[in-house]
């Protein structure tokens, strides 16, 4: 079978697309890929040996009134390029992992009569996911989203370096905390500028590794220096699951891949959504984590005083150690899950 994979823009997308992808390949599938041709695309695709079609396309929410029209006539344009990527690859099937790419696509294939699945990652569903869920046959969800038809919750599919890595225990001292700082590829400038005054006031002994994002590197080490913190900090990391399984605890953001790729190697979360993501995903995603029992949701609103006594609970109340224990993992098997139940719709099994 031939499945369209359509994922664009943000790891969130593109990261359990290539879960899946890899996953469908094995299973002796083929898989066509379809995205805007940015870079997190071309490196995380690059060793799947599949051929990848880009479009272009604008986002419609937001937009002027004269801008709304022009991207109109971006998806007529855009479904007909997917209806001549159907037809020339022969493609039986499509996912759809999110994103306003995935409108034509799923358009072309409507039109096609072929079937088309969907998968949400967030706790809120995207504008583009929550058009095609009337058409789809299945909407995968990474976490309970009400009023959602035919839906299935499978979790997130994370990567492989967040399945089965086999953990071995740091050196360490005694009563040393060990904290992993990330506000994602692009870093988050209130992390960035709070943290190193907010760790200065914890009663306790800290380490600290703190992912900063691009052209933060300077400014964000002078601040530690200047707090006489004991602190790595880095633009990017490659393998972030090294430092994830470095820490007792993280903390982040509240994008919905992060999450779950930290529940994956059993840590917890001190969560700090961004205010100001699409419908507040961010702030719905860490709800959902926290009623999970897997982190501790603080809004930036707050103030500096309620997190540091957050930190402070957390750590005097040694919950990471609970967060360690934690057997409950609602993603490792979502790649799996996805797939099973999309060969039982085939065998027109009832899900």
């Amino acid at each position: 079978m031939k499945y369209l994979i359509v994922a664009a823009k943000t790891g969130g997308h593109i990261f359990p697309a290539k879960a899946v992808s890899e996953q469908l390949i094995k299973t002796n599938n083929e898989i066509v890929l379809l995205g805007i041709g940015n870079e997190i695309e071309k490196n995380a695709y690059k060793d799947l040996n599949s051929k990848l079609y880009k479009l272009s396309i604008d986002g419609f929410r937001g937009q002027r009134i004269f801008k709304k029209f022009f991207v109109i006539y971006q998806i007529i344009s855009c479904i007909i390029k997917v209806l001549k990527i159907i037809k020339k690859e022969n493609v039986d099937v499509m996912i759809g992992f999110g994103g306003f790419i995935c409108i034509p696509a799923g358009l072309a294939m409507f039109i096609k009569k072929l079937p088309i699945f969907i998968h949400e990652q967030n706790a809120v569903m995207g504008s583009a996911n929550r058009f095609l869920s009337k058409i789809a046959k299945i909407n995968f969800l990474a976490f309970p989203i009400k009023n959602i038809n035919r839906s299935i919750i499978s979790g997130n599919p994370v990567r492989r370096l967040f399945i089965n890595n086999n953990y071995k225990e740091f050196d360490r001292t005694d009563n040393e905390i060990r904290i992993y700082v990330t506000g994602g590829s692009q870093g988050a400038q209130y992390l960035n500028e709070e943290l190193p005054r907010v760790f200065k006031k914890l009663s306790c002994f800290i380490k600290i590794k703190h992912q900063c994002g691009k052209n933060n590197l300077n400014k964000v080490n002078n601040l530690y220096k200047k707090q006489g913190i004991d602190a790595e900090t880095c633009e990017f990391y490659n393998d972030p699951s090294k430092q994830i399984l470095w820490s007792d605890f993280v903390i982040s953001r509240a994008g919905a891949l992060t999450l779950s790729e930290i529940i994956s190697l059993k840590r917890g979360s001190l969560m700090i959504p961004l205010p100001t993501s699409i419908d507040n995903h961010q702030l719905e995603n860490a709800k959902s984590i926290q009623r999970m029992g897997m982190g501790i949701l603080h809004e930036e609103g707050y103030g500096k005083e309620k997190l540091i006594n957050s930190l402070q609970d957390l750590i005097n109340n040694r919950l990471y150690i609970d967060w360690k224990n934690h057997n409950k993992n609602n993603h490792e098997n979502a790649t799996n899950i996805i797939i099973n139940k999309i060969e039982s719709y085939f065998k027109n099994e009832t899900f």
